[in-house]
């Protein structure tokens, strides 16, 4: 799902942004497709392949005036992310501290030692799409607090 479904779209809307000579692909990836994490290798697996894709995309539209670039989300703050910290550190501790905990224990390369929080995504995700970002293509764009201990993804 989290590759086939963007080929896709990718497919589906392409031509019709070629033929325009603009538009934005983006791919929302994941820290865990340059840091497989032990417990989701599937998932990391799947991350992994959407940054190929996006750069094979990239390299097919080059020239057209459309980009394409994946966003390499960090541990980010949702409803399914709460539930798996308090699987890992209990239940009953206060969510700041269940929070803090988490990153200390599970999460300790992050910078930020913090849960990103979603509206911090779509701030590169508002920019990758805005004509600000026409020499922005190919890339994998991290938005990861710092999580991915290298210069480049």
């Amino acid at each position: 799902m989290n590759v086939l479904s963007a080929v896709r779209l990718t497919r589906a809307y392409v031509p019709g942004m070629v033929s325009r000579s603009w538009g934005r692909v983006q791919y929302i990836a994941s820290d865990s497709a340059v840091v497989t994490p032990v417990e989701m290798i599937h998932y990391g697996m799947s991350k992994t392949a959407l940054l190929a894709v996006s750069r094979g995309w990239a390299k097919e539209v080059a020239g057209s005036g459309v980009t394409v670039n994946s966003v390499l989300a960090g541990p980010t703050h949702t409803g399914g992310v709460e539930e798996f910290v308090r699987e890992l550190v209990g239940p009953d501790l206060p969510w700041d501290e269940a929070q803090r905990v988490f990153m200390r224990e599970h999460r300790p390369q992050s910078l930020i030692q913090r849960l990103i929080e979603p509206e911090e995504i779509a701030n590169m995700v508002v920019y990758l799409a805005s004509p600000l970002a026409s020499a922005t293509t190919g890339g994998a764009v991290r938005v990861d607090g710092g999580y991915v201990d290298a210069i480049l993804p």
